[in-house]
This record gives structure tokens, sequence and C-alpha cells, in this order.
């Protein structure tokens, strides 16, 4: 008997605790983005009222995640570790907060990325690994 495509599609949809996951987390990739083409505009003088607003947006759903997280934990008996990166990148988006302004720049472009490579290893574990 062949071994099952982990990688086909299941018969199945997803359980809401991992849709919920799943959404969240691409939602923050996307602010994240967002984010990213908003930042360019305030070296050149520009408003930062779309920054600042994706800022708050990404509070939200970073802060929701982490929660999907620990529902993932709660019900599903997933890993501890989403839950730690999720709340750390929750935690940590204010940091980011804290520090956008542009003297406070050298800590937070870097903060940038650290923000995005966690959310996106959480995507990409919720789609790859969850079932």
């Amino acid at each position: 008997m062949p071994a099952p495509n982990r990688h086909a599609s299941p018969d199945r949809p997803a359980p809401a605790p991992v849709l919920a996951f799943r959404v969240l987390t691409l939602a923050a990739v996307a602010v994240l983005a967002w984010q990213f083409v908003t930042a360019g505009g305030l070296f050149t003088g520009g408003d930062p009222g779309l920054h600042g607003a994706g800022a708050i947006v990404l509070h939200v759903v970073t802060g929701l995640a982490a929660l999907a997280a620990g529902w993932l934990r709660a019900v599903r008996a997933a890993p501890w570790w989403p839950v730690a990166v999720a709340a750390s990148v929750f935690a940590f988006s204010f940091v980011q907060a804290w520090f956008g302004e542009i003297p406070g720049l050298v800590v937070h472009v870097p903060g940038a990325m650290a923000l995005t490579a966690g959310t996106v290893w959480l995507a990409a574990w919720g789609f790859l690994r969850l079932r």
C-alpha cells in the first residue's frame, strides 16, 4: 500500500482552531507587507498615518494569532513553541512601536526583520505541519 501524500488536499476542511491560526498568521504577514510598503514614505516626508494604522492592526492580528496558537495547544495538543513564538511576536510588536521614531530606527529596522521571520515561520508551520 503506498504511503499517503501529506501534501494532498484533505478530505475534510480544517478544524476551527487550525483555520483560525492559518487565517490570522496570513493576515499578519499581509499587514507586515503593508508596513514595509508604507515605511518608505516616512523617509520622504510622508504622513505616518498609514504606517501607524498598520501598526495598530498588527498588534490586533498578532495578539489574535497568539490566542489561536494557545487554542491549538489546548484543544489539539499542538507543540508549545508556536504559542511562545506567537506571544513573542505579539509582545515585540509593541517594542517595534516604541522604537518607531527616526532615532530608534537602529532597533526598528532589524526588529521588523525579526517580526517578519517569526510571523512567516508561524504561517509556514500552520500550513505545512497542521492537519
